[in-house]
């Protein structure tokens, strides 16, 4: 039996990413300046050259380790995770919400009335200048 581990597959991880974020090999060339072949390219490398990696981790806005370091398992266990957090929470907004729905919903309604004030008084004038 080998006590060697596999090693990681950059561009497989990098394709994972980009599907992840929903962006096409067309998107993630335009981005890196360079063919949509290039990138397929790069996704089909076992290993990609440092400086070329660090080019698509930008383009991804990701990290060069997470690109490195990507693993499907991981991505599922993070999101399992927020998942479970929203669940013990009971909701997302109890961790994320930083303001008062109702304070901004008075904010709206006061600028719609003054800015119907302001309306009004425009034309009142221009009324009264003719």
């Amino acid at each position: 039996m080998s006590t060697l581990t596999k090693p990681k597959h950059i561009g497989r991880n990098i394709s994972r990413i980009r599907e992840l974020k929903d962006m096409k090999q067309e998107a993630l060339a335009q981005a890196l300046g360079m063919s949509q072949q290039a990138v397929s390219v790069i996704e089909n490398s076992e290993t990609v050259d440092e400086q070329k990696l660090i080019e698509v981790a930008k383009a991804l806005e990701v990290s060069v380790e997470a690109i490195e370091n990507f693993s499907d398992e991981g991505f599922i266990n993070y999101f399992n995770s927020f998942h479970d957090n929203v669940v013990t929470t009971g909701s997302i907004f109890a961790t994320n919400c930083t303001f008062n729905a109702l304070d901004k919903v008075v904010e709206l309604y006061e600028r719609l009335v003054q800015a119907e004030k302001d309306k009004v008084e425009y034309l009142e004038k221009l009324l009264n200048g003719k």
